[in-house]
This record gives structure tokens, sequence and C-alpha cells, in this order.
């Protein structure tokens, strides 16, 4: 008796979706990856609405897009028939140019003496608006040297000033503290003021309505 050739369960392809590496790469299912029966359309080139699959991936075909599998998760997953190249290409440019903006706050340091004059007080002063309108934080400090540190009161002095001076851009996170022999204040940049609405314009008050009298009334 002749016998039948052992199925091969060896090798590297037991089991595998010749697509399975494609489908990991890929941030969303398309196309022929989508293998649900039914997927519901959205989009500006469709008529929203469920479809069956493969009438889907037919209106890709037809409009030389492809069918893009954005919420895989919804009851039936929701798709949009687009160019999945170039929906690729401007989200990451988007994602860059977010990437871009984002600011990293930084904390910028400022120093002073117990003797600090006028004129650098306001420069530095200047420097500090500066940094919290670009929305990093500002650690000041008057630094004492051998007997200056008989003169915490007006280092103190120096920074609640400076405090007054940045109330608008910034604001102390705490009180002035000595630590060894510097006194420290750390200013935090304040969110942007929302532009106040300009006044509404005061109605004319309306003549108070005089009430018809009636023809029984005059009777």
């Amino acid at each position: 008796m002749q016998q039948k050739p052992r199925p091969n369960f060896g090798g590297n392809n037991r089991g595998r979706n010749p697509n399975f590496r494609r489908e990991q790469q890929q941030e969303h299912r398309t196309n022929r990856m989508i293998r649900v029966p039914e997927v519901r359309l959205v989009g500006e080139n469709v008529e929203v609405g469920v479809y069956r699959t493969e009438d889907a991936l037919r209106m890709a075909e037809e409009q030389g897009l492809d069918l893009v599998e954005i919420s895989p998760n919804a009851a039936p997953p929701v798709c949009r028939i687009i160019d999945y190249n170039k929906f690729l290409y401007e989200k990451k440019k988007k994602e860059k140019e977010m990437k871009a903006k984002a600011h990293k706050s930084e904390v910028k340091e400022i120093r002073f003496t117990p003797n600090t004059d006028d004129h650098d007080f306001d420069f530095k002063a200047k420097h500090a608006e500066n940094f919290l309108k670009e929305g990093n934080k500002v650690k000041t400090y008057v630094q004492f040297k051998g007997r200056a540190i008989m003169f915490k009161e007006r280092g103190e002095l120096i920074l609640l000033k400076f405090a007054e001076r940045l109330a608008e851009v910034g604001g102390l996170e705490s009180m002035p503290t000595m630590e060894g022999k510097r006194m420290i204040a750390i200013f935090a940049p304040k969110a942007a003021k929302k532009k106040e609405k300009e006044p509404k314009e005061p109605r004319e008050p309306k003549e108070p309505r005089v009430a018809e009298s009636k023809p029984e009334d005059k009777a």
C-alpha cells in the first residue's frame, strides 16, 4: 500500500500570513488587510454609511485610492477612502511642526548682590521679563559674601522689588528663602491673558407700552 506524503508542519511558513510583517509595520490596516465583513465609511468623497467591505474596496479602487481603517475598535470599524501615502506624509509633517513649536521650559538664573544699583537692576529685570514671556522659569538670587550676610533684609527687599517689577509676566512660587549664602526666589511665567471682550453698547430703553382701552371700559 502506497503511503500518503505526510503534511509538512515544520519550516517557517506554518500558519503564517504573508502580510503579517507588513501589517505589524503599518500604523493602520489598509485595503485587503481589512478582513471584517462590514465597515462604516466616512469622509467627503463618499456617502456616509455602513457598507460591505468588498463594496468599500471596490469604491476605493474605482477612485484610485486606499481603504484605510481609522477606528478599528468601533462596531463596525470606521474607514476612509484616501491616499494613504499622502495621509502619512501630512501626518508626519504636522507632528514635525508641532514638535518644532513645542518649547522646552528651562530655568534661567539671575544674580544680584546686596549693593546692586538701579541700572543693573533694570537691565536684569528686562532679561527676566523676556525669559518669562518665552515660558521659562527664572531663579533669582542675592549672593552674600563675607560680612554682606549681615544685610539679609536688603537682599529680601531687592527680590520683593523684583517680584513687583515682574508682576505682569511672572509670579513668585514662594517667598524668598536662604540657602547657604544665597537668598533665592523662583518666578514662574503667567499664562497669557485672553483679550477682554469689548463692552457692548447699552441698548436704548424701550418706551413703555400703553395698554389700549377696550370699548367696554369706556362705557
